[in-house]
C-alpha cells in the first residue's frame, strides 16, 4: 500500500461516523448521574438478595438428570421412604464389645435415632438389623435415615446433623455420619472454606499486580469496581434463580472468579486505550471535550473488542448447558450472569467514570526506581526535544499511537517498549521462536493421550471428616463394596429374575431383599469392588443389560457412574461447538478466515498442554508430596469439559484483545508487520498483566488443602500461563509475521456475506 493510500485510509477511518459503542461511551461520559443512578438501582435490587446466597444455593445436583439411576432414586423416594442414595447413614462402632450386649452403645444408638427423627427432612429411621446393617463381629452397626426431602435438602440435613451426631461419641463408642449426602456436605464445606482462604490470599497479590499494571492507585481501583458490580448482581440473580431451579453453591465461587478475571481484563484494556487517546489530545485546551472524544475513540475500538470478547465467553460457557446436570448448568449460569454484569458495567459505568476522571486517571502514581526509570527519562528527553522544536508529537514514532507523555508512568512506557522490541525480535526470528513454542507445547501436551478420567473417590475428603471416617468403618466391617451398595428396583413380578441374576453375577458380593410396595420391589446389591472403581461401573452396565426390562439400577455409585458417562459422551460435542462457534465469532469480528482458524486452533494447544500437565501430576502422582495430596489415579471427569469451556472463553478473551489491535493497525496502515508489532506493544501489556493476576489467583487455589481446588488451580494456571505467554505473545504474532497480508485476506464471496467490523476509529 502506498503512503498516499495509507493516509487516505487513515483519514477515512478517523472521519467515519461513530459507531454504536462510541456513541454509548460518549453518552455515558456526559451523563454520569444517570448512569450512576441506573447502576445503583441495579446493584440495590440484586444486592438486597445477595446476602442470602450462601443459604439459598444448593449443595447437590451432581447427577445426570435423565439417567436410569435418578429414575431409580425417584422410585425409592416415593415407594421406599427414600432409603436410597440420598439417605443418611450413621455408623456406630463399639471399640470394646458387641453393640447388642453393650448398654452404652445402645444408649448412643437411641440418642442418634432421636436426633434423626427430630429432623423434618428425615422420613423414617431404620435401626440396625442383624445380617444387613450389623457386622459379623457385632461391633459395627448402621442406622439409616430415609430422605423425605430432595437431594439438596438432604445435603443441608447432613451438614446440620454431623456435629450433634459426632458429639454423641464416647471413649468406647464412636459415631460418624456418612453416605452420599454426608459426602457432598463435607466436600462442599472443606472446598468452600479452601476457596475462600485462597481468595483472601490472592487479593494482596492481585492488588500489587494491578497497581503495577495500571501504574496508579486510582486506575487500579477500576477493575475492583467492575468486579463488585458483577459479583453483587450475579449473587442476587442466582438467589432469584433458585425459585426456578436449584443452583449449586459452586456457581457463586466460579462467578466470583470470573467477575474478578474479566473485571481486570476489560478495565485494563479500556484504561490503556483511554490513556493513549487522552495523551494524544494533551495539547487541546478543552479538557472535558478531549476526555469525551478520547472515550468515544476508546469505546469504538477497545469497547468493540470487549463486546466481542464478552460474547465469546458467553458462547463458550453456554456449551456446558448441554450437560443434563443441575450442578454444571447452574455453575455455567453463575459465570454467565457475572460476565453479563461485568460487560454491561464496562460499556456504560466505566466510560462514565473515566469521563469524570479525565487526566486524573493517573492520580496516585506508584514509582519503583530501576531500569525502567531510565526508559522514562529518555522518553521525557525525546518529548522535551520535540516540544522545543515546535513539534508536539513525541520523537518515538511508536509513541504516536500509545500517547507516551512526559508524565506517563514509567512501568507503562518501559513495558510497552520491551514488548515493542520483543515484537521486532519475533519479526527477525519467527521460525526459531515459533518452533520453540510448538516443541514446548507438544512435549507438555503429549501425556494427554493417556489421560484417564473418573468421578472423585472418597479420598477427596480429608481423613478428619465424618463422611470419610464413616466410609472407612463401613469398608472395614462390611467389605470394600459396601459403601457403593446398589439399589435395584423392579416390578414385583420380576423380582425372582432380579435375585437370580444378582446371585450369578461375579461383580456382586451379596444381595438381599429390601421390601415391596406399590407394585415395586427393591433389592440391595453390594459390589465386590470399591464404589469408585472402574470395575464397579462395568458391573452396573452389565446388570442393566442382563436384568429384566422393568429393573432400574440406582444408588450413589450408579449415579456417579451415570454422570461420568454423560460427561464423557458430551465432551466431544462441547469441544466441537467451542471450535465451530469460536471460529464464527472470530470470523465476524476480524473478517479473516485464516486468523479466525489460527485463533481457535491455538486455544486447543494450551488446553491440551494444561491437561497433559494435569495427567502427570494428578493421575501419575508427580509432585503429590510437594502439593500435599493423595492421587486418585485419574483426573476428575468434569475437568476436560467444564475447565475446557472456561479456558476457551479466557483464551478467546486474549485472542480478541491482541488480534483486534492488529486488525486496527492493519486497517490504518496496510502494513501487516507493523500491525503485529503494534498489537504486541499496545495489547501485549494487557495480556501479560491480566494473565499474571489470573495465574496468581489460580495458584493460590493450588496451594489450598483439598484436592478439587488443587486440580482446578493447576489446570487453569498452567493453561492461562501457556496461552498468554506462549501462544498469544509468540505463536500468534509469528503466524501474522509469516502470513503477512494473507492473514487478513477476505475472499470476495465472504466479503459480501460478513458484516464489516472496524476497530480503527
Amino acid at each position: 500500500m502506498t503512503a498516499t493510500a495509507s493516509r487516505s485510509s487513515t483519514a477515512a477511518a478517523r472521519h467515519s461516523a461513530p459507531g454504536l459503542l462510541s456513541r454509548l461511551g460518549a453518552w455515558s461520559a456526559t451523563h454520569l448521574r444517570v448512569v450512576l443512578l441506573g447502576w445503583l438501582i441495579v446493584v440495590g435490587v440484586f444486592g438486597a438478595f445477595a446476602p442470602k446466597v450462601e443459604s439459598a444455593l444448593a449443595g447437590a445436583g451432581w447427577q445426570d438428570s435423565g439417567s436410569q439411576s435418578v429414575r431409580a432414586r425417584d422410585v425409592v423416594a416415593k415407594e421406599f421412604s427414600g432409603l436410597g442414595s440420598t439417605a443418611l447413614q450413621v455408623v456406630v462402632v463399639d471399640k470394646q464389645a458387641a453393640i447388642a450386649s453393650d448398654p452404652a452403645a445402645q444408649r448412643v444408638i437411641a440418642a442418634a435415632t432421636a436426633l434423626l427423627r427430630a429432623d423434618p427432612r428425615v422420613s423414617t429411621v431404620v435401626p440396625p438389623q442383624p445380617g444387613m446393617s450389623i457386622s459379623k463381629d457385632g461391633r459395627t452397626a448402621i442406622v439409616q435415615a430415609g430422605a423425605k426431602a430432595d437431594p439438596n435438602e438432604m445435603v443441608r440435613a447432613a451438614d446440620h446433623l454431623v456435629g450433634p451426631l459426632r458429639a454423641l461419641s464416647t471413649d468406647r463408642v464412636s459415631v460418624e455420619l456418612t453416605g452420599s449426602s454426608a459426602l457432598w456436605a463435607n466436600f462442599n464445606k472443606v472446598n468452600h472454606a479452601a476457596m475462600i482462604k485462597s481468595e483472601v490470599l490472592s487479593w494482596p497479590v492481585t492488588m500489587i499486580v494491578l497497581v503495577l499494571a495500571f501504574g496508579s492507585l486510582v486506575a487500579a481501583g477500576l477493575p475492583l469496581m467492575l468486579t463488585l458490580v458483577g459479583l453483587v448482581t450475579a449473587a442476587g440473580a442466582l438467589v432469584l434463580s433458585t425459585h426456578i431451579a436449584p443452583v449449586s453453591i459452586w456457581a457463586m465461587n466460579f462467578a466470583m472468579m470470573f467477575a474478578l478475571a474479566l473485571g481486570i481484563d476489560y478495565a485494563l484494556f479500556i484504561v490503556v486505550r483511554f490513556r493513549a487517546a487522552l495523551h494524544r489530545r494533551a495539547h487541546e485546551a478543552d479538557r472535558k471535550a478531549a476526555s469525551i472524544a478520547a472515550i468515544a475513540e476508546t469505546m469504538g475500538a477497545a469497547g468493540k473488542a470487549v463486546a466481542f470478547s464478552g460474547l465469546t465467553v458467553l458462547v463458550s460457557l453456554s456449551t456446558v448447558l448441554l450437560v443434563p446436570s443441575p450442578a454444571f448448568r447452574s455453575m455455567a449460569l453463575g459465570i454467565m450472569l457475572s460476565v453479563v454484569a461485568v460487560l454491561a458495567a464496562t460499556l456504560t459505568l466505566l466510560p462514565a467514570v473515566l469521563g469524570k476522571l479525565g487526566r486524573r486517571i493517573d492520580s496516585g502514581k506508584v514509582r519503583i526506581p530501576g531500569a525502567l526509570d531510565r526508559a522514562e527519562r529518555r522518553a521525557e528527553q525525546r518529548a522535551a526535544a520535540a516540544a522545543r522544536a515546535g513539534n508536539p508529537t513525541p520523537a518515538d514514532p511508536a509513541d504516536v499511537y500509545n500517547g507516551a507523555h512526559p508524565h506517563l508512568h514509567h512501568t507503562v512506557a518501559g513495558l510497552e517498549r520491551v514488548l515493542h522490541h520483543f515484537g521486532a525480535l519475533l519479526h527477525r526470528r519467527p521460525w526459531l521462536a515459533g518452533g520453540l513454542v510448538v516443541v514446548v507445547l507438544g512435549v507438555l501436551a503429549a501425556p494427554v493421550l493417556s489421560l484417564r478420567t473418573g468421578m472423585p473417590s472418597i479420598t477427596i475428603i480429608p481423613q478428619s471428616e465424618s463422611a470419610r471416617a464413616g466410609y472407612n468403618q463401613v469398608v472395614d466391617a462390611f467389605g470394600k463394596g459396601a459403601p457403593g451398595t446398589l439399589s435395584i428396583v423392579s416390578s414385583t413380578a420380576d423380582t425372582p429374575q432380579v435375585v437370580a441374576a444378582l446371585g450369578r453375577d461375579k461383580g456382586i458380593a451379596a444381595a438381599m431383599p429390601a421390601g415391596q410396595h406399590g407394585g415395586w420391589s427393591m433389592t440391595l446389591a453390594i459390589p465386590s469392588t470399591d464404589a469408585s472403581a472402574k470395575a464397579t461401573g462395568v458391573t452396573i452396565d452389565r446388570l442393566r443389560h442382563e436384568l429384566p426390562g422393568s429393573a432400574l439400577v440406582g444408588g450413589a455409585a450408579a449415579e456417579n457412574h451415570d454422570l461420568e458417562q454423560v460427561l464423557s459422551s458430551r465432551t466431544p460435542l462441547v469441544f466441537g461447538l467451542l471450535i465451530g462457534l469460536g471460529f464464527l465469532l472470530l470470523l465476524v469480528a476480524l473478517g479473516s478466515p485464516l486468523v479466525a482458524f489460527v485463533g481457535v486452533v491455538t486455544n486447543l494447544a494450551s488446553i491440551a498442554a494444561a491437561f497433559g500437565v494435569a495427567k502427570l501430576i494428578f493421575q501419575d502422582g508427580h509432585l503429590a508430596g510437594l502439593l500435599n495430596f493423595e492421587p486418585q489415579g485419574f483426573v476428575d471427569a468434569w475437568g476436560p469439559l467444564f475447565f475446557g469451556a472456561m479456558l476457551s472463553g479466557v483464551a478467546m478473551d486474549y485472542t480478541l484483545f491482541l488480534l483486534s489491535a492488529a486488525r486496527e493497525h492493519y486497517d490504518l496502515t496496510g502494513d501487516p508487520h507493523h500491525a503485529m508489532r503494534m498489537a504486541l506493544r499496545t495489547s501485549g501489556r494487557v495480556v501479560v498483566a491480566a494473565a499474571g493476576v489470573m495465574v496468581a489467583v489460580f495458584l493460590t487455589f493450588a496451594l489450598s488443602g483439598p484436592l478439587a481446588p488443587k486440580e482446578m488451580g493447576i489446570i487453569l494456571a498452567v493453561a492461562v500461563f501457556l496461552d498468554a505467554l506462549c501462544i498469544r505473545m509468540v505463536l500468534l504474532p509469528v503466524v501474522l509475521r509469516l502470513t503477512g497480508h494473507s492473514a487478513w485476506h477476505r475472499p470476495a464471496w465472504l466479503d459480501r456475506v460478513l458484516p464489516h467490523v472496524r476497530f480503527a476509529h
